[in-house]
């Protein structure tokens, strides 16, 4: 078993200055902590693999395509692999679980 607590888990990715921390990586999955401040742009692209956002905590907007809707503790999102995605208007620093099938290259 691997088990991991979130504030742990933020408090590492803070020390090391990034807003994304890998903290598994398993053959068929890997999962990881995004961090985006209130008001922070997110600079990614589509990725090449599937995922799901779990959202641990704060407020936004997400596009995934055409489609936008409003995220907060609690929500989960699916964004197919190649799909265009964006988290905006943060009005509360955002922490999302994110897990990535196949792991993230």
């Amino acid at each position: 078993m691997k088990a991991f607590r979130l504030d742990e888990l933020e408090a590492e990715r803070a020390a090391n200055d990034g807003a994304y921390l890998q903290f598994l990586r398993e053959r068929n999955m890997s999962v990881g902590l995004y961090a985006l401040d209130a008001g922070a742009q997110d600079p990614q692209r589509p990725h090449n693999q599937d995922e799901v956002y779990f959202v641990a905590s704060g407020r936004a907007a997400i596009t995934v395509g055409l489609e936008t809707t409003q995220v907060a503790r609690g929500s989960v999102v699916y964004v197919p692999a190649g799909v265009a995605h964006k988290f905006h208007h943060i009005s509360e620093d955002l922490r999302v679980l994110v897990v990535f099938s196949p792991p993230e290259a």
